[in-house]
């Protein structure tokens, strides 16, 4: 008679446990990232919401639902994962949409890309198209494997479609990055360069025109290549973050002594986090940050090239490359490496959409791992 694990459709030989690293790398990102937000963020919440722990009990409570949403893809069987996969997908479009519908979604700054659900409470659509992107092409390029076809068509008519409704939210870095990661994901699976030629030689010159058409992104292109004509006005947030990373020296200046040169850099608490960071915990906090997540892009690795379903296998992966390079790009902008984004670094910036897509991510991640062949 079989035996069976925990999950009804995981016979117990094919079954075995969580990679421990990688969970403890996941939480170690999060307990690093709610200190950042302890350390970095009570003036600024005291200054706007006479709360100091405003941004930490806020991130408290997003991570209990985040939490919630990792032990649920972690125990999710991969079956039931896939007859739930076009209520995902096309709930997650259905919200992108209803971020543009005025009165309903939230707009700040010219863009709509939240939705208010009450009071101070709101969600960012686009967050939650980044693990439907990577669960809608990972079921098409498993589906392709099993056929024995390689056809790109649906899966780039898919992709395009999330990407073109998060530009009309007016999100044109989460769009451009997700179409990154999708590619990734498209070699991943043994897509061949020559066939996006052309899909890259029109891309190339229609993202310099977006770039080109709207004022603040070309002032954030400028001010990127003369930082240091833009230092006290548009490119304001990089040199304050800069130098808040400088004043960190080698071991930092200590829980809460950095907070006068944070306090300066206009919403630490959201895209620009790290620098209070590097302020507070110095190059020995920004190698300690680099180690661990370096830790769980290898475990998360090991875990797609390991995993017996191929459907997992793609899942785990896309969900690896979104965390890992967005939070290297996150970091890019930070030390001036590359033009303000506008994206948060996972874990550490306050937002409960992007925590909790994020822990969604690390969920399935941990799902794929349960499949994982033994060494």
């Amino acid at each position: 008679m079989p035996r069976y694990a925990f999950q009804a459709d995981r016979p117990i030989d094919k079954y075995n446990k969580s990679d421990v690293f990688f969970m403890v790398a996941v939480l170690l990102l999060w307990g690093l990232g709610m200190t950042t937000l302890f350390i970095c963020t009570p003036n600024t919440a005291e200054r706007l919401f006479r709360n100091k722990y405003y941004f930490v009990t806020r991130q408290l409570v997003w991570s209990f639902i985040g939490f919630a949403g990792l032990v649920f893809f972690a125990l999710l069987p991969l079956a039931t994962l896939r007859k739930l996969l076009p209520f995902i997908v096309i709930g997650s479009l259905v919200l992108c949409f209803i971020a543009l519908i005025p009165g309903i979604g939230s707009e700040r700054k010219g863009a709509s890309r939240w939705i208010r659900l009450f009071n101070r409470v709101t969600i960012q659509p686009s967050e939650f198209a980044k693990l439907a992107v990577v669960l809608f092409l990972a079921n098409l390029f498993d589906k392709q494997r099993e056929s024995g076809q390689k056809e790109f068509y649906y899966p780039l008519t898919g992709l395009f479609i999330f990407i073109l409704v998060i530009f009309l939210q007016r999100d044109f870095s989460t769009g451009l990055f997700i179409f990154l990661v999708g590619f990734v994901m498209f070699f991943s699976c043994g897509a061949r360069m020559s066939w996006f030629l052309p899909i890259v030689t029109i891309a190339i010159p229609s993202i310099v025109l977006m770039i080109a058409l709207e004022p603040y992104r070309l002032n954030r292109v400028i001010a990127f290549v003369h930082p240091e004509l833009f230092k006290l006005t548009s490119g304001y947030q990089e040199f304050a973050s800069q130098r808040s990373i400088t004043a960190g020296g080698i071991w930092g200046n200590g829980v809460g002594a950095g907070l006068t040169e944070v306090f300066k850099i206009p919403e630490v608490q959201t895209d620009y986090i790290f620098a209070g960071w590097a302020d507070s915990m110095g190059l020995v906090g920004v190698t300690i940050y680099f180690g661990i997540l370096l830790l769980f892009f290898i475990r998360g690795l090991k875990i797609a090239f390991t995993c017996k379903s191929a459907f997992a296998s793609y899942t785990a992966f896309g969900c690896v490359c979104m965390v890992f390079f967005q939070s290297l790009l996150n970091c890019a902008v930070v030390c001036g490496a590359a033009p303000t984004t506008g994206i948060p670094l996972p874990f550490f910036s306050s937002g409960g959409s992007s925590l909790v897509v994020t822990l969604c991510m690390c969920g399935a991640i941990i799902n794929a791992s349960h499949c994982v062949a033994e060494d």
